[in-house]
């Protein structure tokens, strides 16, 4: 048992956590001149470390996730989820869309072709909010951040609200609310060749490229953050409107993060560095979920699809799951961390 336990806190730091490129990095700086544990050694540190890691996991996690992806093209996942009903289609839409590595903004036109195909509603939108929010990229993430047990809590109450939020929209009969030019567009069922394997990995290292030049910029802005909440932003702040036994504090990081826009991927190192400085852990991933699964540029762009009745219950949905999963993680942290 205790082999296993080494086995295990290996995998977790050095694997995942990559401690050893922290560890390198800081010999680096430190054999220029500069003081990690001082102001702007320590944010460049942070930096560094955060940036290489994220893009090294994010590099090999795409790359497999895209390839198992050249496997279930839109149309076959069309066909699969049509022969399913009720609560277990809800339930493997929201599973397919954890390998389906798209930022909110992404999911929706496979949202709007799945609607069109003539999917039930709780399908189509287990599906739209699973896609951003969970992904096996993320898991492997929050992993070498928070820790196996909340990356597999986070997965789980994700795909939970993505279930339960489909079947609740299905259920209050809001079919009728998707706009009438999507319900009438007519499918696509041209189901293009099997591919060999070279075309799967050619498919798997364009989406790997394609997907590294759209959420680099999010990753070195959320880096930035990240640092400067690490080493700038005195904790007494940060516990002082975010800690763990503020009230209003999940309401207030939910209600902050869905104004914003950016994937899983960059919002990472700013819940690293807010729950650093004393964030409850609750309170930093409602604001992951809301950035990514609630962003204003998202819900612009579903307007077009949907009537208003049918977007607010949505983001309320949605918004009230995140609340309430932050909540939990509030209330077991110390049993978590």
């Amino acid at each position: 048992m205790e082999g296993l336990n080494s086995i295990w806190l290996f995998l977790q730091e050095q694997v995942l956590g990559m401690q050893w490129l922290r560890a390198l990095i800081a010999r680096g700086l430190t054999a220029l001149g500069l003081d990690v544990a001082g102001l702007w050694g320590g944010m460049l540190l942070f930096f560094l470390y955060d940036m290489i890691k994220i893009f090294l996991l994010l590099s090999i996690l795409i790359f497999g996730i895209s390839y198992i992806q050249s496997y279930f093209p839109p149309e076959r996942t069309r066909k699969i989820l049509g022969r399913f009903h009720g609560l277990g289609a809800n339930t493997l839409a929201a599973l397919l869309g954890t390998v389906t590595p798209f930022c909110s903004c992404s999911s929706i036109p496979i949202f709007m072709g799945f609607t069109s195909a003539g999917l039930p509603i709780g399908v189509t939108f287990s599906f739209l909010i699973s896609s951003p929010m969970v992904d096996l990229g993320s898991l492997v993430l929050l992993m070498s951040v928070f820790g196996a047990k909340v990356a597999l809590l986070y997965v789980f109450l994700g795909l939970l609200i993505a279930v339960l939020g489909g079947t609740i929209l299905e259920k209050l009969g809001m079919e009728k609310y998707v706009e009438d030019f999507i319900k009438a567009a007519p499918p696509i069922q041209a189901q293009g060749p099997e591919l060999r394997r070279l075309d799967r990995l050619e498919y798997a290292k364009a989406q790997l490229l394609a997907t590294i030049r759209k959420v680099a910029p999010y990753i070195l802005l959320g880096v930035c953050i990240g640092a400067i909440i690490h080493n700038v932003i005195p904790e007494s702040w940060v516990q002082g409107l975010l800690g763990q036994e503020k009230a209003f504090s999940v309401i207030l990081a939910t209600a902050v993060g869905i104004p914003m826009y950016a994937d899983i991927f960059g919002t990472i190192p700013v819940a690293e560095g807010l729950l650093y400085k004393g964030a409850g852990l609750g309170t930093v991933l409602s604001f992951m979920m809301a950035v990514t699964a609630l962003s204003l540029p998202s819900l612009i762009m579903l307007k077009k699809a949907v009537k208003p009745r049918l977007l607010i219950a949505f983001v309320g949905v949605c918004a009230a799951g995140i609340i309430l999963v932050g909540y939990f993680f509030n209330g077991f942290q110390g049993v978590l961390l």
